[in-house]
C-alpha cells in the first residue's frame, strides 16, 4: 500500500478518488506554496479492507502509519510522543466527495503524559499542554472507545462551576491537569495502556475514522445526497498546529463568498484560543470577520488574499478551515462550498461575469436546480421578532415546532411543515434536517457543519439564538420567557436571523436578472449546437 505525502519536498497530487477530496485539495495547496501543515494519507482503498478484515489490511495499516510518522518527524523536526519536542497529529476523514461533519476526526493524537511535559518544555505553556491532553481523552473516549460522553461533560461542568469560571476556556493549567486526571479515572476500565502509547492512539484513531464510514448518520447523508457509489474514506494524518495557545491563536472557517446569499464578500468565523472542533461542531458562537479585522488585521489581510487565490485556482467558491498559531496562519483544508440553491444561481452568474468559468460550466453547476422554484422570500408585516439569532442559511420557513428528529419526522408525516429547534447544530440530526422546512439552534455558528448541511439541503437556518433554551426531552422550548410546545407554529427568517411566533405571511419575488442571464446562455448554447450540426451536414454533402 502506498501512502501519499503532503508537504516537505513532496509534489504528489493524486486524485480525489484515491485519497479523498480533502487530502487531494490539501496536496494541491501545498504545491501552490500555501501554509499547509505536513501530512500523509492512507488511501480510500484501505477503508473497505479494514472494515471487512481483509487478510493484508492489518499489515498495510501498520506499515503505512509507521512510514507516515517517520515522514512527519523528518519534516517537522519533532518526535511522536517525545518528552522534549513532541509531534502531535490530527487524524481526519475524507471521501472523494465532501461529507461535512458526517465522519469522525480525532485531534491531539500522541498527547501522552510524556508529550505533555515535552509541550511545556518546548512552548513554555502548561495550559496549552494540559488542554491538549484533556481534549485527547475526551475525543478518544467518545470517538475511538465509543463511550457515552455524558460523564466527562458533567465533570467539565462541575469543575467550571467549582472554579467560578465562565467556561472551560477560563480554566487555568492546574485545573486542566486535575481535569485530565479525573477524566482518565472516569474511564479507567477502558484504558488498556493507550493513554501512554502514542502509536496505539494513532492506530486506534485511524481505525475509528475508517469505521465511521458505516455510521448511521454517514449512511443517511449518502442516501440523501445520492452518494451511495462512493467507495469509502481516506484517513489523513496531519501535524497539529495549535489554535488553543492564547489570544493570538484560534481556529476558524472562512467562505470566499457568502454561501447563503451568494454575495461576493467573504464570510469568516473565528474562535480565539480554540481548536477546530470548537468551531465546526457549532458548540461555540464565534467572532465574525469584523472582529478579526480589528483584533488581527495582518491575519485578516493574509486570509483574504488566500481566499481570492483559492477561488482563482479552483474556479469556485471555497470553504476553508484554518488555524492561527501564535499569530501565524495555517490552512487546514479547502473545498467547494455548500450553498443554497438561490446562492448557487447568483454565484454561477457572477463567476462567469468575472471570467473564472465559462457559461457552459456555470450551466453544468446549476443543472440539478429547479430554476422555476427559485425565489427571494420575505415576511409581510412581520413586526418585531420574539428573538434574534444569526442567519446561517437564507430563506423563510413557517412550520410547526419540533425539538427532536423523531418528533420532526412524526409532524412531517402528518403533512405539516416543520421547524426543527435544537440546542446546537449536531450533524447527528441529519434525518431531522431532511424533513424540516427550517432549522433553529440556541448556539452555533454560520460555519458549523450542520449549517453547511442546511445550506446544501436548501433549508433556512438560524443559529446562535442566545435567548432560546430547548428542553428536547420535554418537547418544549422557551423563547425570551415565552414557552412553546411541540406543534406550535413558528416563522423564521434565515437571512436576518429573526424568529417569530405563529404563522406569518410570505411574499415571493423571482430573481429575474439572473434567470434572464441563464436563459441567454442556454439560447446561445442551443444556437452554437445548431450551427455545428448544420456545418457537419454541409461538409457531409
Amino acid at each position: 500500500m502506498h501512502i501519499v505525502r503532503i508537504g516537505g519536498n513532496s509534489t504528489e497530487q493524486p486524485d480525489a478518488d484515491a485519497i479523498g477530496a480533502k487530502a487531494a485539495n490539501l496536496a494541491r495547496m501545498a504545491v501552490l506554496g500555501l501554509p499547509v501543515p505536513p501530512a500523509f494519507v492512507l488511501p480510500v482503498a484501505l477503508c473497505a479492507a479494514i472494515i471487512d478484515n481483509h487478510r493484508h489490511a492489518e499489515r498495510h495499516l501498520r506499515d503505512g502509519l509507521k512510514e507516515g510518522i517517520a515522514f512527519l518527524e523528518t519534516t517537522t523536526g519533532r518526535q511522536f510522543g517525545d518528552r522534549r519536542r513532541p509531534l502531535l497529529v490530527s487524524v481526519r476523514s475524507g471521501a472523494a466527495r465532501s461529507m461535512p461533519g458526517m465522519l469522525e476526526t480525532v485531534l491531539d493524537v500522541g498527547c501522552t503524559s510524556a508529550a505533555v511535559q515535552g509541550l511545556i518544555r518546548s512552548t513554555g505553556r502548561p495550559r496549552l499542554a494540559w488542554d491538549c491532553r484533556r481534549r485527547l481523552i475526551e475525543s478518544y473516549a467518545e470517538t475511538v472507545l465509543g463511550l457515552d460522553p455524558s460523564p466527562l461533560v458533567a465533570r467539565v461542568a462541575d469543575l467550571v462551576a467549582s472554579e467560578c469560571a465562565a467556561s472551560d476556556r477560563d480554566l487555568d493549567s492546574e485545573a486542566l491537569e486535575r481535569l485530565a486526571a479525573d477524566e482518565l479515572a472516569l474511564i479507567e476500565g477502558h484504558d488498556d495502556g493507550w493513554s501512554e502509547d502514542a502509536m496505539v492512539q494513532l492506530d486506534s484513531a485511524a481505525r475509528a475514522v475508517f469505521r465511521s464510514w458505516t455510521s448511521e448518520r454517514a449512511q443517511t447523508y449518502r442516501r440523501l445526497q445520492d452518494l451511495d457509489d462512493l467507495k469509502g474514506t481516506a484517513v489523513t494524518v496531519q501535524a497539529m498546529v495549535f489554535g488553543n495557545g492564547g489570544l493570538t491563536s484560534g481556529a476558524g472557517v472562512a467562505f470566499s463568498r457568502d454561501p447563503s446569499t451568494g454575495r461576493p464578500e467573504p464570510m469568516i468565523d473565528l474562535v480565539l484560543d480554540a481548536q477546530g472542533e470548537d468551531v465546526v461542531s457549532g458548540r461555540r458562537t464565534p467572532d465574525t470577520e469584523q472582529s478579526i479585522a480589528r483584533a488581527l488585521p495582518a491575519i485578516a489581510n493574509e486570509l483574504g488574499a488566500i481566499l481570492k487565490r483559492l477561488e482563482q485556482d479552483f474556479g469556485d467558491v471555497q470553504d476553508v478551515e484554518f488555524t492561527i498559531e501564535d499569530g501565524k496562519l495555517w490552512i487546514l483544508q479547502t473545498r467547494s462550498a455548500k450553498r443554497t440553491p438561490r446562492a448557487a444561481l447568483r454565484i454561477a452568474v457572477d463567476l462567469v461575469r468575472e471570467g473564472l468559468i465559462a457559461p457552459h460550466e456555470a450551466l453544468a453547476r446549476i443543472d440539478g436546480i429547479d430554476l422555476a422554484t427559485l425565489a427571494d422570500t420575505s415576511l409581510v408585516g412581520a413586526g418585531a421578532p420574539i428573538i434574534c439569532g444569526i442567519g446561517a442559511s437564507g430563506g423563510i420557513a413557517v412550520g410547526r415546532a419540533a425539538f427532536r428528529t423523531d418528533g420532526a419526522q412524526r409532524l412531517a408525516g402528518s403533512g405539516d411543515p416543520v421547524i426543527l429547534m435544537r440546542p446546537d447544530t449536531s450533524t447527528a440530526d441529519v434525518a431531522g434536517f431532511a424533513v424540516a422546512a427550517g432549522i433553529v439552534t440556541a448556539v452555533g455558528a454560520r460555519t458549523a457543519h450542520a449549517a453547511l448541511v442546511a445550506r446544501q439541503l436548501g433549508k433556512p437556518c438560524v443559529v446562535g439564538c442566545s435567548e432560546m433554551t430547548v428542553d428536547a426531552a420535554a418537547d418544549r422550548a422557551t423563547l425570551k420567557g415565552t414557552a412553546i410546545a411541540e406543534g406550535d407554529w413558528i416563522s423564521i427568517d434565515g437571512d436576518r436571523g429573526n424568529i417569530y411566533l405563529g404563522q406569518r405571511e410570505i411574499v415571493v419575488t423571482r430573481p429575474e436578472a439572473e434567470l434572464t442571464e441563464i436563459a441567454r446562455w442556454r439560447k446561445d448554447a442551443e444556437g452554437s449546437g445548431h450551427r455545428r450540426s448544420t456545418g457537419k451536414q454541409k461538409a457531409h454533402r
